[in-house]
């Protein structure tokens, strides 16, 4: 099903091969057919992610998927038809989605189809231009929270807290009640993370013997848990800071993976999309003034470039500008 208003073909960015940023072309591709759980969007904007990156490279492709692949699980735009099953959401409505599976592609594209369980409206209080780069690692910093579960009061460090997902589990937490100790990279994540509510700001690139000191200096107890979204090093390091028995929560796919050591429990999660993480999600959000920090944004005839610059080092998301 699809409306007889729309063009048969549609502008997208996609891959016949897997390789580096110069096998994604911009082709004309038929719009995908609309099953009646699913919803055909018209897509403003796509998040750009490193599982994006996984996916051109033929590491992470998502099941069912067949080439030519249209990259891209993370997007926002408009419906414009909803299939007959779909009762939460109507042509019109503006939507986000995190996409996890996509067997008719993704939303690198003018129009995407989506089942409908992915979707939801975009909160209050999140520009739309913006809404694109939020989803999955909003959902992921959701699900790290929840593998935590502290209580309200409770000191949580960030690790990678002026990245993607870092920055967005500044917000989620602190709606949650907890103190943030947010280790962030350079004076521009610095400022990030102190401009989103942070309660101790730090730079993980400093002396981490200084580092430490100031946190010690916050929490003297020691944090309770490390919400980590990079692993190495400098991770290791700031278990130091925890309370015995502290918990290390990571996203499956951060490397090195955070190592057990005595007195440090350490758990791996992944992101969940489906209805009732969304509508948490939106609640959370909706608590108040929410920032998706873009650094860099793109159009969708430049996705090459969009993925060369996924291999540098930025504070927040790229976002490509479909419509």
């Amino acid at each position: 099903m699809v409306d007889g208003n729309l063009p048969e073909r549609m502008q997208a960015a996609a891959f016949d091969e897997f390789g580096g940023p110069e096998v994604i072309t911009l082709r004309k591709l038929p719009i995908p057919e609309v099953a009646d759980d699913e919803l055909l969007i018209k897509v403003w904007s796509a998040g750009v992610g490193v599982w994006d990156a996984y996916e051109r490279q033929g590491v992470l492709v998502p099941e069912g998927s067949s080439l030519p692949i249209v990259p891209g699980s993370d997007g926002a735009g408009t419906v414009v038809v909803a299939g007959r099953a779909v009762t939460d959401l109507a042509a019109g409505d503006p939507v986000y989605v995190a996409a996890t599976t996509r067997p008719k592609g993704g939303l690198y594209a003018e129009y995407a189809v989506v089942k409908a369980e992915y979707a939801a409206r975009v909160p209050e209080g999140v520009p739309t231009e913006h809404a694109g780069a939020m989803p999955t690692d909003a959902l992921t910093a959701l699900a790290g929270l929840d593998a935590l579960s502290l209580a309200a009061g409770a000191w949580l460090l960030i690790f990678g807290a002026s990245g993607g997902q870092g920055h967005l589990a500044v917000q989620l937490a602190k709606r949650q009640g907890l103190h943030v100790v947010a280790v962030a990279s350079g004076a521009e994540g610095v400022t990030l993370v102190t401009r989103l509510g942070a309660d101790v700001s730090l730079d993980g690139h400093g002396d981490l013997t200084d580092v430490l000191g100031r946190i010690r200096e916050a929490a003297p107890n020691g944090v309770d848990a490390i919400l980590a979204m990079a692993g190495g090093e400098t991770l290791d390091r700031l278990t130091e800071a925890l309370v015995d028995g502290g918990v290390v929560a990571y996203a499956h796919g951060v490397r090195p993976e955070p190592r057990e050591r005595p007195g440090v429990v350490v758990r791996a999660y992944d992101g969940e999309s489906n209805p009732r993480q969304l509508r948490r999600l939106n609640d959370l959000i909706e608590a108040g003034p929410f920032v998706v920090h873009v650094a860099e944004t793109f159009p969708l005839g430049k996705v090459r470039e969009a993925h060369q610059r996924l291999e540098t080092s930025y504070a927040g998301k790229l976002l490509l500008t479909v419509a």
